[in-house]
């Protein structure tokens, strides 16, 4: 059965700002084949710089969003019934390793640790996929490639990735931008002016400051941009604000109330 492979591909470049040397390395592990994990918090541009690379390198791209649900089959395959009878469809994983596609497992540590162990054989000198209840061993296409991400801000006992996971990747930290980058991506991502994109990004740095402090998780990139396209679609800026940055990220009425002081501070 023939894949369609220009289905999987990147067709636009996606708007992607460097903050380091990362692009350069990401490069250099691709020609290597190497295993990738991107470790971050959420919305700093870990999926955006995925889509950029692939669209860079001219590579299919195949995204796995992870959930606690996912089994193996989901990665991997399964038999189906049809009217004929049974037969096999191959999972994202398989179908990556096939036809040399990028495959992104987004927020692994989502999956169960029975279900990433499926990925050990093609992330070492194997780069093979045993399909075990079809009785096939695939050998991963050579421009194959896998790349994992997650945030390590919610490690825990339960949710973190075994060493002997860990220790087949290579790896790159991602943050949020600087306030100056910051800003001018907002200013691009969301089509609000400058000035308004900076008061958007010291809001961020304050509520960033809290994590660990009442908040789990400080304000990303993204949320800044959700509220800047809001502003720019004539929204009230405070009420943006509210709805993008505030009510998303907690519930507890006094971290309520310390965030939307932030927000007056710049917009009231």
């Amino acid at each position: 059965m023939s894949i369609d492979i220009d289905q999987y591909k990147v067709r636009k470049e996606p708007y992607y700002e460097a903050v380091g040397h990362e692009i350069e390395m990401y490069e250099a592990a691709y020609n290597a084949r190497m295993p990738m994990m991107l470790k971050g918090p959420t919305g700093c541009g870990k999926s955006r710089f995925v889509e950029y690379m692939a669209w860079k390198l001219g590579r299919p791209l195949i995204t796995v969003a992870c959930n606690e649900d996912m089994t193996a089959s989901d990665l991997v395959g399964r038999f189906l019934l049809d009217k004929e009878g049974t037969k096999w469809q191959d999972g994202p994983l398989t179908t990556a390793a096939r036809i040399g596609a990028i495959c992104y497992l987004d927020e692994v540590v989502e999956a169960r640790q029975d279900t990433t162990v499926v990925i050990h054989p093609l992330t070492d000198h194997r780069r093979t996929l045993p399909l075990d209840k079809k009785g096939e061993l695939i050998e991963a296409h050579e421009d194959f490639q896998l790349v994992i991400s997650y945030n390590p801000g919610y490690q825990s006992l339960m949710k973190d990735l075994k060493q002997s996971t860990k220790q087949r990747f290579g790896a790159l930290d991602f943050d949020y931008p600087e306030a100056d980058k910051e800003t001018g991506i907002v200013n691009r991502e969301s089509g609000v002016d400058k000035d308004t994109a900076a008061k958007l990004v010291q809001i961020a740095h304050r509520a960033r400051n809290l994590k660990g402090h009442g908040l789990d998780e400080g304000i990303s990139t993204r949320l800044l941009v959700y509220a800047g396209q809001l502003i720019s679609k004539g929204i009230d800026p405070v009420a943006a604000c509210t709805m993008t940055m505030v009510t998303p990220l907690t519930d507890d009425p006094d971290m309520r109330d310390t965030l939307n002081a932030a927000v007056q501070t710049f917009f009231g």
